[in-house]
């Protein structure tokens, strides 16, 4: 049964291992020292096989990370107020095997293809959601690594008729319970449902289940994500990791 463990908001931006940013606009707490993972090894046709069962086609990618995209406002230059500051609170899916922070405040609702959804009150193209599905893997480290599965994503994005661009920002792994293979991604979809947003994804695999977390946030040039919103949803992408039953 899922339960719920409020804990203090951090600003804390966890340890990455590797991430490379390539626009102008990553806020300034994602260390520039990280790197990309390079993928040039990663072109074995026998991965295309794995596509299905690490569900990175049809049956999860455009069920979780594509089929989870939403549209948001927030005014330009917001600054940390009681109005706006983000209170985050312990979720733990133990049936599933899963644990995350996530918006106090944000409400939980169903959506099919959704192990888990919130919404923001009142607004809520802005989300954070969970899905869980089975997979053929022990690790996402055996289909490629964190910038080759970046790529899956971006290819699956823009095959979408809603699509206008979209935009690998940052790649990342690190680890997670138990050493764990987490890979973080972020990226920007240009949208004709919408307009700009901006997605923050964390992905692994344990017991044979590929979890995978998304959050999507409006990022429009008119108003764009402000510094304290970004934080807090940094902090909920570090977050995310199994649980010692998974």
């Amino acid at each position: 049964m899922a339960s719920q463990i409020c804990v203090p908001l951090s600003n804390q931006t966890p340890y990455y291992n590797h991430y490379r940013r390539s626009s102008p606009k990553l806020h300034s707490s994602i260390p520039r020292a990280l790197s990309y993972h390079s993928h040039e090894n990663n072109q074995n046709p026998s991965k295309d096989t794995l596509l299905s069962p690490l569900s990175l086609t049809k049956r999860s990618l455009n069920s979780s990370a594509l089929a989870l995209i939403f549209i948001g406002f927030l005014p330009r230059n917001a600054k940390a107020s009681p109005e706006n500051d983000l209170k985050l609170e312990r979720y733990t899916d133990s049936e599933q095997g899963f644990t995350l922070l996530r918006p106090s405040s944000w409400i939980k609702v169903e959506k099919a293809g959704a192990t888990v959804l919130f919404e923001e009150a009142n607004v809520g193209s802005n989300n954070v959601g969970v899905v869980v599905n089975p997979v053929r893997l022990n690790s996402l480290g055996e289909f490629g690594t964190p910038q080759f599965v970046a790529d899956k994503l971006i290819q699956a994005e823009k095959r979408k008729e809603s699509t206008k661009d979209a935009e690998v920002i940052g790649v990342a792994e690190r680890p997670g319970l138990r050493g764990l293979q987490v890979y973080e991604f972020e990226y920007k979809v240009d949208s004709t449902r919408g307009g700009m947003k901006r997605i923050l994804s964390a992905a692994f695999v344990a017991s044979k289940k590929l979890y995978l977390l998304n959050i999507v946030h409006s990022d429009k040039p008119e108003s764009p994500l402000d510094t304290h919103t970004r934080a807090v949803l940094e902090e909920i992408l570090h977050s995310f990791d199994a649980t010692p039953s998974a």
